[in-house]
């Protein structure tokens, strides 16, 4: 294995048991058994290391999940649950790029938000902004009486779900085990939550004060 290689492998795995703010470059150079220069020359800084983590994750997510999102927009009547039920094949598609692949990118942009990394944030919307457009398209689609500023609000608790939701995930499987014998995976945790934001982004509009 390549040396940046080794790098991001460790960064990606102390990122997300940790956090972007709680892992150091000492801690990431300790595991991949290579010395802070090495990191210096491939990265340049920490930043730039946790944007390499995320890119090789989005590179392999954003087209399969742009065209799930045009398709959806070519539906004559989408609903909001076709929108978010888009995510379910490119998320899960991510576990043949890489073991626990889907888990893992979900945990780490839920650090992305958690950790307030607003410049990771920044770089996701600016480099993949097609993701972004095409999802906003289809939810305008879906709901079109939706107001731009009442869009932003919803979407933004709908991160907020997601992002606890599988930042938990482990133990949600735990749970479902032990207390309703139900041996699920991250797919099932994935369509299990689905339901519940499509039912949120569609709630009726708040009446006008």
């Amino acid at each position: 294995m390549s040396t940046k290689n080794k790098i991001l492998d460790a960064a990606e795995s102390l990122f997300a048991n940790k956090g972007f703010n709680g892992t150091s470059l000492r801690e990431i150079t300790g595991q991949a058994d290579v010395n802070l220069a090495a990191v210096n020359y491939h990265f340049g800084s920490k930043k730039e290391l946790i944007k390499a983590v995320m890119s090789r994750y989005m590179n392999e997510l954003s087209p399969r999940l742009e065209s799930a999102l045009r398709r959806v927009c070519e539906i004559e009547s989408p609903n909001l649950t076709d929108v978010f039920s888009a995510f379910i094949d490119p998320l899960l598609s991510l576990n043949k790029f890489k073991d626990n692949g889907t888990s893992n990118f979900l945990q780490l942009l839920g650090r992305g938000y958690t950790d307030s990394q607003g410049f990771l944030r920044w770089f996701l919307t600016t480099q993949y902004p097609g993701v972004i457009d095409n999802f906003v398209l289809a939810v305008q689609k879906s709901y079109p009486e939706l107001s731009a500023e009442e869009m932003f609000w919803r979407l933004h608790f709908t991160m907020g779900t997601v992002v606890f939701t599988m930042s938990s995930s482990d133990a949600l499987i735990d749970i479902a085990k032990s207390d309703f014998d139900r041996d699920l995976q991250i797919s099932d945790v994935i369509r299990n939550v689905i339901p519940y934001v499509a039912a949120g982004v569609g709630a009726p509009m708040p009446l006008k004060r």
